[in-house]
């Protein structure tokens, strides 16, 4: 990030304290895709690989030897079905706050210059929850951050559509 930058955001943070009246140019918030959001899973940790490759192969074989009857035994096995996600009346699914803020936080990464780290995303209400963007200082500049803080009420809105806050 340029000196510029960081010099025009700590003078947007200095004047907003001190109640001067220097604003952002009003941005129009980027578009927003139509597509339901998809709930993120969590990830399957991939099997340990081995340093020296003599190793590996012996290991590798001996895996074989032991995951043939264990394949059959997983292949009779009926397959654990996925665990059910509550859902209301309407269809919508019941979510605790934090997976609300994931799916917010998600959608807003496909933005353009959206920071990687830095950014919090608070989820708060009952019926018609809201959510709050907070940005760790330097994440990014002032104008982009209030650009971002204009796509939330968007993106809250259609994701009330298919997600319901659970309590």
């Amino acid at each position: 990030m340029s000196d510029e930058v960081k010099d025009a955001g700590l003078v947007a943070m200095i004047s907003s304290i001190l109640g001067g009246n220097k604003r952002a140019d009003p941005a129009a918030p980027p578009p927003l895709a139509e597509v339901p959001p998809i709930v993120p899973a969590d990830p399957v940790e991939p099997a340990a690989t081995s340093r020296s490759e003599s190793t590996s192969e012996s290991r590798s074989d001996a895996a074989k030897a032991e995951s043939a009857p264990d394949a059959a035994a997983a292949a009779a096995e009926p397959a654990e079905p996925p665990a059910q996600i509550a859902t209301t009346r309407d269809g919508k699914r019941l979510l605790p706050a934090e997976a609300i803020a994931d799916l917010v936080l998600g959608e807003l990464r496909k933005l353009d210059n959206f920071p990687s780290s830095g950014v919090s995303v608070t989820v708060y209400g009952y019926r018609h929850w809201n959510a709050m963007l907070t940005f760790a200082p330097f994440s990014t500049s002032f104008q982009n951050a209030t650009r971002f803080r204009q796509a939330v009420p968007d993106l809250v809105f259609k994701l009330r559509r298919f997600v319901e806050l659970e309590i």
